[in-house]
C-alpha cells in the first residue's frame, strides 16, 4: 500500500491505484494532516504503507551515505520513495517523477526495508537510486 505524504499533491494517490496499488492514500485523506514525523512513522509501520514523500531528510536522512531519520531508525518497514528536485516542485514535476517512481517499481520484487530516490537536477537529468534502509538490512 502507498502513503502519499501531505507535503505532496493528493492527486498523486490516482496514479498509484492506476499503476496497481489499488489500496494507495495520503495523509490528508486520512486526516493525519499535520502529525509529526515521528507520530506519521508509526502509522506508516503498524499499516504496512509505502510512504511517498518530498520531506525526504525527515524520513531518509542526508542519504544513502548518511543515512538518518525515521525510516533508518525501523527494523522493518513497506519502503519509502523520496521526490526530490533542485527545480520547484509543482504539481507536473510531483507526478512526472512520482511516475518514474512507479514505472521503476515495477520492475521490483518489493521495496521492503529499501528507499528508492528519484531526484531531478536543475539541468533536467534525472537520478534514481535505490538502497537498504536501515543500511544493511
Amino acid at each position: 500500500m502507498t502513503l502519499i505524504d501531505e507535503c505532496l499533491s493528493p492527486e498523486l494517490v490516482a496514479m498509484a491505484v492506476d499503476a496497481g496499488h489499488v489500496e494507495s492514500t495520503c495523509v490528508r485523506n486520512r486526516g493525519w494532516a499535520g502529525t509529526k514525523d515521528w507520530q506519521l512513522i508509526e502509522y506508516v509501520v503498524k499499516h504496512d504503507y509505502t510512504l511517498v514523500t518530498h520531506n525526504s531528510i525527515d524520513f531518509r536522512g542526508n542519504g544513502p551515505e548518511q543515512l538518518g531519520g525515521h525510516h533508518a531508525k525501523q527494523t522493518l518497514h513497506a519502503g519509502l520513495v523520496c521526490l526530490n528536485s533542485e527545480p520547484s516542485m509543482n504539481l507536473t514535476r510531483q507526478r512526472d517523477l512520482f511516475q518514474i517512481a512507479l514505472d521503476e517499481l515495477k520492475n521490483m520484487n518489493d521495496l521492503i526495508n529499501q528507499a528508492l530516490e528519484v531526484f531531478e537536477y536543475l539541468d533536467g537529468k534525472i537520478e534514481i537510486v535505490i538502497y537498504d534502509i536501515p543500511a544493511g538490512s
